[in-house]
């Protein structure tokens, strides 16, 4: 595609050396002077108030071919799912993490990182590029929906909801999920380094995930003894146990103390000593069994299995926001165990046993998990580094770099900026002026992109009727690979997503209660009142 714009036509020479006579002997009056930079000056002169823009004509290179040098190109990628419009040109905007990477090579890993205000669009954004995904056969899987905003979307494309809360769902963390049965298959099929690392993987996900429940039970993590303990643990409880354990199960091995524990406790035949390292931890683990801050979601067996084989979405919207400490373990443990349902069927697919899959992953409101436990930036560092490895595309999501950098450790906060540095595209939508010198420290900035940012999170303009008034900035956003310029698009929605309320995120406010405001119902007297 090509654009041109339409220049403004010189004076002839004779009128440029007249005025030139007339500005160097000092005798001409203003209108024979000529015009200014706005037009004629003086009484009927008609100077313009406002310069118009240049007027842009759009069309193919086949088209407008011959006007060269007038046209240029535009900039806008074409490849990848259509988010909408290019601000300044009005050309399409495609754009996703996955064709970026692997059909137009142009960021070096299949990953993004969205910042932006509350309320500007940033849902709406990850679910055009999921469902335009799912189109090309990757397979969305959003790790913890906090707010229930892509229910309906994955439920649209006939996935599966998985609810978790107090009363709604549980979710074992000592669940193998689909490792052992996967596993076994490659066995029988003569894959046996392959079923080792599967097991392997899913020894160690179990093991992160009960460390970081203890860490955010604590608010510190377990100390180097305490792991080593329950990592033989583990392994203790799949050798003697028969089915899928809890986390009782493995408090019931701790208590028990076998010879195995001891030996790593260093007890030394002193079984008081082994009683001693291991008082606190058993202490820990019984909060989680039951009752505690992190209730009884973890300490039963899983409700409902995760499929590997369509769209997913973690559904933990009934949990309330003041349970911060319970989010981030929900969160945390929705991410372990999907990356661990993508390791078993990546370890299918290359025995040549399952199709390949491609999934696109949604982590959203990164930075409660964060905040939750000294050590906790380690544990989502692990989860998500890996992803160009395993054929997943991931999307990470939060609000601010001040979100990612409130952290107490120094090198927590190091390594959080290193979510942003790392992603292959930083898409940012409107921020506050706060917040540049921490955004241009992860990413470069220039000073008219920065002043772009700020102006997309004005409020709207005040309107006393109530009419729906939307922010400047809602649905923009700049793309920003490395040092390119950025690209700044608005997100168009199509009928479908309009009308469907696929979009929807305010469902609790189509009806508002009524209050005095209201006509009382006819034939019904006032509260407290009589006919």
């Amino acid at each position: 595609m090509a654009r041109m714009r339409l220049l403004p036509v010189k004076l002839p020479k004779t009128v440029m050396q007249a005025k030139a006579s007339a500005r160097h002997s000092g005798t001409g009056s203003a209108r024979e002077q000529g015009p200014g930079a706005r037009g004629w000056s003086g009484r009927g002169g008609g100077m313009a108030r406002l310069v118009p823009s240049v007027t842009e004509y759009r069309g193919t290179t086949v088209q407008v071919c011959g006007l060269w040098p007038f046209s240029s190109g535009a900039s806008s990628p074409m490849i990848g799912v259509p988010l909408g419009r290019h601000e300044e040109t009005q050309s399409t905007v495609c754009c996703d993490p996955i064709s970026w990477f692997q059909r137009a090579r142009l960021i070096s890993n299949p990953s993004a990182f969205i910042l932006g205000k509350p309320g500007l669009g940033k849902s709406t954004l990850v679910r055009r590029m999921f469902l335009g995904l799912s189109a090309q056969g990757v397979h969305p899987l959003v790790l913890g929906d906090l707010k229930g905003e892509h229910i309906k979307a994955v439920r649209a494309l006939g996935g599966q909801v998985i609810s978790l809360g107090r009363g709604v769902g549980y979710l074992n963390i000592l669940d193998p999920g689909q490792s052992v049965e996967a596993a076994h298959l490659l066995e029988a099929q003569g894959h046996h380094a392959a079923a080792a690392r599967v097991r392997a993987d899913a020894h160690g996900r179990r093991l992160n995930m009960v460390v970081s429940l203890i860490t955010i039970s604590r608010n510190s993590p377990p100390t180097d003894q305490e792991q080593t303990i329950l990592d033989r643990a583990l392994c203790v409880l799949d050798d003697t146990f028969d089915g899928i354990p809890v986390l009782k199960d493995l408090l019931d091995v701790i208590i028990a103390a076998p010879a195995e524990l001891r030996q790593v406790a260093l007890d030394r035949g002193d079984k008081s000593v082994y009683l001693q390292e291991t008082r606190a931890l058993e202490a820990t683990l019984l909060g989680l069994t039951g009752g505690g801050k992190l209730g009884e979601i973890f300490s039963r067996q899983t409700t409902n299995p995760m499929r590997r084989d369509r769209a997913v979405v973690f559904d933990v919207s009934s949990i309330d926001e003041t349970e911060t400490d319970l989010q981030a373990a929900v969160l945390l443990a929705c991410w372990s165990y999907g990356f661990g349902t993508v390791n078993v069927a990546n370890a299918l697919a290359d025995a040549g046993l399952e199709p390949r899959r491609n999934y696109f992953v949604v982590l959203d409101e990164l930075w409660r998990a964060l905040r939750s436990g000294k050590g906790m930036v380690d544990r989502v560092d692990a989860l998500t580094r890996l992803n160009r490895s395993v054929g997943v595309g991931q999307i990470m999501i939060s609000h601010t770099m001040s979100d990612l950098l409130a952290l107490p450790a120094e090198e927590d906060r190091m390594k959080a900026r290193g979510f942003v540095e790392r992603s292959g595209m930083v898409i940012c939508g409107g921020l506050p002026a706060s917040e540049m010198p921490l955004l241009t420290s992860a990413i470069p900035l220039s000073r008219q992109e920065q002043q772009k940012l700020i102006s997309w999170q004005d409020p709207p303009a005040w309107d006393s009727r109530g009419l729906d008034v939307e922010p400047p900035g809602r649905g923009k956003f700049l793309i920003k690979v490395g040092g390119r310029p950025g690209i700044p698009v608005q997100i168009g929605l199509t009928s479908i997503e309009q009308g469907g309320g696929l979009n929807d995120t305010n469902t609790k406010w189509h009806e508002p209660a009524e209050t005095l405001m209201n006509p009382a119902a006819p034939g019904l007297p006032p509260e407290g009142g009589t006919l």
